[in-house]
């Protein structure tokens, strides 16, 4: 350490942030206050101190009075501590001399109306930061060069975009899907809103370019296991499971399926019709070849049937393939790995499961389908007849506190499509929508509303409905409820009821979550670094999410995020190399005992114990200091944030009160 950073300087910069911190805090009480402390050689205020006037007037204080510590009183580090260090670095002083003072969020924000235990808030904030301050030791980034590859795990809508965007500036990409197709939920769509445009139409494409393109690998049938490694090197297990079908071999030929003697529900279509066990998942799948499904099989090995591969010309059938264990070397991950549709069974009170005229909105989606179970008409499950009146019930496992209680975005206006589907096919059909609010909250939609009211005939009642039951008098559905307009209960009998059933997270979110090493919100969705400024990012470096992985949104959002994600992969990519913040922990090793605390708290894997002593992998150090706050011989700290720095800010803390 140089002689003249031995001995702290510090200057001291206050920000009003408009009347965000000023507003509520007596800014010259805390300057006069601050000028008192130990080691402070400089204390002024300014209106925006993240300016170019505020970020100047810091690199004249460091010029005049030679400066070697800043701190600034201002907003959350996340917003400007970056800032603050570029000031420092372009003055020549180390930027790991740097700290902020929250007193906008942790003091004036949250003691609004209070200003003399806000002002006394901000001078332990204050006196806090100058004391870890004199304790901050000179640090230096490390570069780590990159993987030039991603793995996109998720191959509907989002992952297909982020795959595609990654592709096509030149490089590597694996992408993962767990089913024997790509596509994900929008392939079982027949249309979208608000322009009603084909949703095969505008997926199918996307999806022949991801079967082509010589820069994406496709991996169906396939899950990732475990991933290993830190930003820009990440070493990544994934599993494949065989499809007993040599996709290169298959043509498709349709002969297999005319002599396998099992019929199974078809997923693809909800259930409304019969596959084989042997199948290709759906006409435009990609890949185009077909997969054994093992559950509903007659038997492989040893053969019990046995037919499909006796007819097989082309010899594509193996029974005898087996699961791999692929190990990928990747630079980024983005994870796209969508949703689930909400269970109507758990609402035991609206009949679905029982009654067969309740279907949900998927089911619908698959009966007007051209290509689905009943090629586009609208009957009763029940008698196969067309129906007379449908009525749609919204919030199904959405906006309850019974279940889930975020609103899952989607619903209201897949029902307004659906319902102004069914009038122009079919305008003898009654359509009403039993809804809490309606929200058309994108681009178009308001006016997708107003006309399907307006133009098409669908009726509306605002009330959440009560319960759905059968009447064997009528054979119809009685759907009771509360008309919240007219404050009076009501009775609808309808021939068929669609449950408009919102969006959760992906059934197997908690492993997906642990084997990548992500985090989830209160919700179960993924969580993102940051709701506002790093919706893509995660807390792992070097791992993006998009879709309906973070939360419940439609396509072209999805769309957005997917193109955010694989951005974010390519700045990382393009550069070469990633800059590894100098946080990593250290290990004093006369006090390590090998005990393995740190090893089993570490939520990045970046302690391990080797010859009964830990190590750490300073790349996939965080800095958390999870592993120090474990240990029982205090023989491991992070350097940022060391022992030395946390005591002096403590015993500021309690200095006050002496």
């Amino acid at each position: 350490m140089a002689e003249s950073e031995k001995q702290p300087k510090i200057g001291v910069f206050i920000c009003h942030c408009g009347s965000n911190i000023a507003g509520v805090i007596d800014i010259p009480k805390l300057l006069e206050y601050t000028k008192t402390l130990p080691h402070v050689v400089v204390a002024t205020e300014y209106r925006f101190m993240c300016s170019d006037p505020g970020q100047d007037l810091i690199r004249e204080k460091i010029r005049e009075a030679g400066l070697n510590r800043v701190v600034v009183a201002a907003c959350s580090p996340t917003l400007h501590e970056t800032t603050f260090r570029r000031v420092l670095e372009s003055m020549g002083v180390n930027v790991y001399y740097f700290d902020m003072a929250n007193i906008r969020e942790h003091c004036s924000w949250v003691h609004s109306g209070e200003e003399a235990a806000a002002l006394d808030k901000a001078k332990d904030l204050v006196r806090m930061a100058v004391a870890r301050a004199s304790e901050l030791q000179p640090l230096e980034q490390r570069e780590s060069p990159v993987n030039p590859s991603v793995l996109v795990v998720g191959a509907g809508i989002s992952g297909i975009q982020a795959a595609l965007d990654v592709a096509d500036a030149g490089y590597k990409v694996y992408l993962v899907e767990k089913e024997p197709s790509i596509g994900g939920h929008m392939a079982k769509l027949d249309k979208t809103f608000p322009t009603l445009d084909c949703s095969s139409c505008i997926l199918t494409p996307k999806m022949s370019l991801v079967g082509q393109h010589p820069n994406i690998e496709l991996l169906t049938c396939s899950e990732v296991q475990e991933v290993q490694g830190y930003v820009g090197n990440f070493t990544v297990k994934v599993e494949r499971r065989p499809r007993y079908v040599i996709e290169d071999k298959c043509t498709s030929c349709d002969d297999c399926v005319e002599v396998c003697p099992v019929n199974v529900p078809d997923e693809f279509n909800a259930g409304l019709s019969w596959r084989k066990a042997i199948y290709i998942p759906f006409a435009q799948a990609v890949p185009n070849a077909y997969v054994i499904d093992t559950e509903h099989c007659l038997g492989m090995t040893p053969i019990a049937c046995g037919k499909c591969k006796e007819k097989c010309e082309a010899e594509a059938i193996d029974y005898e393939m087996e699961t791999e264990i692929l190990e990928l070397e990747v630079g980024a991950i983005i994870v796209a790995t969508g949703f689930q549709l909400f269970d109507g069974r758990r609402v035991l009170e609206y009949g679905y499961g029982l009654y067969p005229d309740v279907m949900t909105n998927l089911e619908m989606e698959r009966m007007l389908s051209a290509a689905g179970a009943t090629e586009g008409k609208i009957v009763r499950p029940s008698t196969m007849e067309k129906p007379k009146r449908i009525a749609y019930v919204q919030c199904v496992g959405s906006r309850s506190e019974r279940h889930n209680p975020y609103c899952s975005r989607v619903c209201c206006m897949a029902a307004l499509k659906q319902a102004r589907q069914i009038r122009e096919k079919y305008p003898d059909i009654e359509v009403t929508i039993f809804y809490i609010d309606l929200r058309a909250f994108g681009k178009g939609y308001e006016e997708f509303y107003e006309s399907s009211a307006r133009d098409y005939g669908v009726g509306f009642v605002r009330g959440r409905v009560s319960e759905i039951r059968h009447s064997f008098e009528s054979d119809r559905l009685v759907v009771r409820a509360e008309d919240t307009l007219l404050a009076q209960p009501i009775e609808m009998e309808a021939d068929m009821v669609v449950l408009s059933c919102g969006l959760e997270v992906f059934s197997d979110a908690e492993k997906v979550t642990r084997a990548i090493g992500i985090q989830r919100s209160a919700d179960g969705f993924l969580l993102e670094a940051h709701p506002k400024l790093r919706p893509v990012d995660t807390n792992t470096d070097g791992i993006f999410i998009a879709g309906a992985a973070q939360g419940p949104k439609d396509i072209p959002d999805s769309v957005a995020q997917a193109k955010g994600a694989a951005a974010s992969a390519l700045a990382m990519l393009a550069a070469g190399k990633v800059m590894l913040q100098p946080y990593a922990a250290i290990v004093d090793e006369d006090l390590c005992a090998g005990c393995g605390c740190c090893e089993a708290s570490c939520p990045y894997s970046a302690v391990n114990v080797v010859d009964n002593s830990a190590q750490v992998t300073e790349e996939a150090c965080k800095g958390c200091g999870t592993c120090a706050a474990a240990c029982p011989n205090n023989a491991i700290s992070p350097q940022h944030f060391t022992i030395e720095q946390i005591l002096a800010q403590l015993e500021a803390l309690f200095q006050e009160a002496k």
